[in-house]
């Protein structure tokens, strides 16, 4: 009798022991099929061609940040003529997108991945943001002018939504036609540069800075000390060339001479009917007259044919990949979308 339960109770665990195995080879099975969904995706949607693109790309020498490898969507229309519709949504900050892959990198990885397709003629940006850092807008905006620079026939119409301001409308200043919605906000020419004081609190609850530096100067806006008229002006300066330079590029993009847009260019903001007025826009509309203005100017008679591309997102990505991932999502909590101060061409605060 004892014979027969040792011999019963070996049976039960080994069963246990080959459900354990299966079910770790149908976990690992299952977390291979993750990893290779996106390769696998891209080619049942016709990432045959874009995969040869590709290739032929590598094999003249191009790296993967130049030409980034995403994933290609027919978006609408059924033209001759490819153009590609990019969305710039929220602040303008690079090295910060969310584990979805949406974000300014994506914009730029975009605006990159079309200017290396010598099919790509024309771009569509939807613009809805407030603006962001000058520098990350400023790379943008120089990645657009490369797009055009690649094939003088390229061309860029941008549409705005509910706000194209400060930085947005910068990155706006490349395109061959601006329209706004008629219920979008935008100008906001201008910089800023923001941080808080805590130094009446902190005496007040007994908190007492300690800051060892190398110069007077180096703790600038430090929140526990006043500024010094000096380090105020100091600033001023640098924010004052930063303005000169957005000043410029409007006069220079929309053909107007300066001293028309300094006045313009405090801050202010404007519908769209103000900013036609003014000629910060060419017109005003929705997207399909986007889509309508970029098939006149690329002269597709039969309309054209628009594309949009989305990252490839891969399980591992979520886990390790700097700058996207669920350590991302943290980050920008903890860091509100700032490291500190820092010079800004943005209006939403």
């Amino acid at each position: 009798m004892e014979t027969n339960q040792t011999e019963e109770s070996k049976r039960r665990g080994c069963a246990r022991g080959c459900l354990i195995a299966i079910a770790i080879c149908a976990g690992l099975g299952g977390l291979a099929m993750l990893v290779l969904a996106g390769p696998i995706l891209m080619m049942l949607n016709g990432g045959g061609e874009r995969l040869g693109f590709l290739r032929s790309l590598n094999a003249s020498g191009t790296g993967v940040d130049e030409t980034p490898f995403m994933v290609e969507q027919w978006s609408s229309g059924k033209g001759k003529v490819k153009v590609v519709r990019i969305p710039v949504e929220g602040m303008i900050l690079l090295g910060n997108r969310g584990w979805r892959g949406e974000g300014s990198d994506t914009v730029l990885r975009s605006i990159r991945r079309a200017t290396h397709d010598k099919h790509v003629k024309g771009l569509i940006l939807e613009i809805n943001s407030g603006g962001g850092g000058i520098t990350d807008s400023d790379i943008i905006y120089r990645a657009l002018l490369r797009f055009k620079e690649a094939d003088e026939d390229r061309v860029i119409v941008s549409i705005f939504g509910d706000t194209a301001a400060s930085g947005a409308y910068y990155i706006a200043l490349v395109s061959d036609h601006i329209l706004a919605h008629p219920t979008t906000i935008t100008g906001s020419i201008g910089v800023v540069m923001q941080t808080y004081n805590f130094k009446e609190l902190a005496q007040k609850i007994g908190i007492s800075d300690v800051t060892i530096t190398s110069g007077e100067n180096k703790d600038m806006l430090n929140p526990f000390k006043d500024m010094s008229p000096e380090q105020q002006e100091m600033l001023q300066g640098i924010v004052t060339v930063m303005h000169g330079r957005f000043v410029s590029l409007v006069a220079q993009h929309r053909n107007l001479p300066k001293d028309v847009v300094a006045p313009l260019a405090d801050g202010r903001i404007f519908g769209a009917e103000e900013a036609l007025r003014h000629k910060l826009i060419d017109g005003i509309g929705y997207a399909e007259d986007a889509q309508l203005k970029i098939a006149d100017l690329l002269g597709a008679e039969e309309g054209v044919k628009i594309f949009r591309y989305g990252e490839q997102v891969r399980l591992m990505d979520l886990i390790a990949r700097p700058g996207l991932g669920f350590q991302s999502e943290m980050l920008r909590l903890l860091r509100n979308e700032q490291d500190g101060p820092r010079l800004m061409y943005k209006w939403s605060f």
